[in-house]
């Protein structure tokens, strides 16, 4: 049955309590609304962070903050954890499994999903870096691969074990192949000291011309660089055409092996997009209005990575930056149209990009003041930024205390291989000194 709100006040449903999700319920927390947050998570999910998750750097509790907690001190506003199956935006309705649940306003931040780009192999077989549970799962299988390496017959196989091959050269892939790097390079020689680590291969493979392909060409070569001193394989214009499991096929039909295989080369729209109505752009993200809502129903806005939309020529991008900031303005339309008033037409403040290297090595791309930054500089406000946008201060903490034990003593806060195929945890290694 539909759920029946007893109140002419307005109700505004949001799905997902990502960044852009949090920041609309927040613009709209203590006004004349009934707020309704939905999320198959009870959990927000910091995903810039995951990479440090999936090598050790962080634990799983520092990226994530429960929904519940933060929505303790915003009044008039609810959770419900699950699953929106379909919306129908003629009847303002969303369903949640058997329950019907209307709108005067829906807000739909559902954020998007790893773009395998229909290779089925490498869907089956590859990781990628985009669930909580996916960067645990990542790490347990890198720290096995490493334990397996300990018990090799020969240096071959000892080889094939110890070769990792991320795909994607943007900011995603960039981090997480710097910090393998390091994780396999200088971090757990300490704990195997009789393991050829420095073996241990890491390939970066990039579809385009250039590493960070939205940077200025002297930071992209700046990082080519400082990957490469860390031991990185950087393959530039090499497109991947197929994954068995244990080896990477190229489109020239040249290829690698790779026991595992990071896949970080896009997203695409979550599936609920392809059920809203209007036109959808590559990676079936949905095209909007000024205002970010949809053209045919205005009451319905669409924000974060499921928004598309262009500016000075160029589509937004799928970042957080422009979540947080979309999310504020569909708020700010809807209490405008409430109280009558009109609101300026939706446009994206680019600040800047930034990617971390290595522990105290970033590049960044500043707007305002335009300043580009590379080395150590950027990365202070590399991990300056990240603690300001971390939610939760007990977050900010657990961040704080790991990356002090990590990069002060050239450590890995969390080396744990969890086994989720068992009713136990099996305990590798966790330094407590």
């Amino acid at each position: 049955m539909a759920d029946k709100v007893q109140s002419k006040v307005p109700t505004v449903i949001v799905i997902g309590a990502g960044f852009g999700g949090l920041n609309a319920v927040r613009f709209l927390c203590g006004q004349d609304f009934n707020v309704v947050l939905v999320d198959r998570h009870n959990y927000h999910l910091f995903q810039p962070l995951l990479y440090q998750v999936a090598t050790g750097a962080l634990e799983a509790q520092a990226v994530a903050a429960p929904v519940r907690q933060l929505l303790r001190r915003w009044r008039n506003v609810r959770f419900i954890l699950g699953h929106v199956e379909s919306v129908d935006c003629v009847a303002r309705v969303i369903k949640i499994g058997d329950e019907a649940i209307t709108y005067d306003y829906l807000v739909v931040a559902a954020g998007s999903v790893t773009n395998f780009f229909g290779i089925a192999s490498v869907m089956n077989h590859a990781h990628d870096l985009k669930g909580l549970c996916g960067a645990d799962d990542l790490r347990s299988h890198i720290l096995r691969m490493v334990e397996m390496a300990t018990q090799a017959p020969d240096a071959d196989r000892h080889n094939k074990l110890l070769s990792f091959v991320v795909v994607g050269g943007g900011a995603t892939g960039v981090e997480f192949a710097g910090a393998l790097a390091e994780l396999l390079h200088r971090i757990l020689p300490k704990d195997f000291p009789d393991l050829a680590l420095h073996r241990a291969q890491v390939s970066i493979i990039q579809a385009g011309e250039y590493l960070l392909p939205s940077f200025p060409r002297t930071l992209q070569e700046y990082a080519r660089q400082h990957l490469e001193t860390l031991g990185v394989t950087v393959r530039l214009n090499t497109r991947v055409r197929d994954y068995t499991g244990d080896q990477v096929v190229f489109q020239d039909g040249s290829g690698m092996y790779a026991s595992t295989l990071i896949w970080a080369a896009g997203v695409q729209a979550e599936s609920l997009a392809r059920g809203l109505p209007g036109n959808k752009q590559r990676g079936g993200r949905v095209m909007v209005s000024a205002d970010l809502s949809l053209p045919d129903y205005p009451e319905v806005f669409v924000i974060g990575d499921l928004a598309y939309g262009e500016q000075d020529g160029h589509p937004w991008p799928q970042t957080a930056p422009f979540a947080i900031q979309s999310g504020r303005h569909a708020a700010c339309v809807i209490r405008a149209r409430c109280a009558g008033r009109r609101v300026a037409r939706f446009r994206f403040r680019d600040q800047g990009a930034m990617a971390v290297l290595s522990r105290f090595r970033a590049v960044a791309s500043l707007r305002r003041p335009a300043w580009n930054i590379q080395g150590f500089p950027a990365w202070v406000s590399w991990l300056f930024l990240h603690l300001l946008y971390l939610v939760g201060f007990r977050n900010r903490i657990l961040a704080l205390f790991d990356w002090g034990f990590d990069y002060l003593g050239n450590n890995a806060a969390v080396r744990l291989i969890m086994d989720r195929t068992s009713h136990g945890i099996t305990v590798v290694h966790r330094d407590a000194k």
